[in-house]
């Protein structure tokens, strides 16, 4: 991987990070009306709405990181297509 390339990578990282975190609390917040979502160490809370919570961050992280991650790769990839060609 070409140092740009790896460095690029970890701001995407760093980004893809911060929109998963912003998008699960603003879901978490309109379908639970709660502003923070329930902590796995917050005894007032259920195994259920702990576990739920988890799963569904889990899920939005993993699709968010994969999403942005794929359209970097595939920037490069046509950028180092473009410079081959030479255009």
């Amino acid at each position: 991987m070409h140092p740009v390339q790896k460095a690029t990578s970890l701001g995407i990282s760093v980004l893809s990070g911060a929109l998963a975190t912003a998008v699960f609390r603003r879901l978490w917040m309109l379908s639970s009306g709660e502003d923070d979502a329930p902590d796995a160490e917050d005894m007032d809370r259920g195994w259920t709405e702990v576990l739920v919570a988890a799963g569904v961050q889990g899920a939005i992280f993993g699709v968010v990181r994969a999403a942005v991650h794929r359209a970097s790769a595939r920037t490069f990839r046509h950028r180092a297509i473009e410079s081959r060609a030479g255009g």
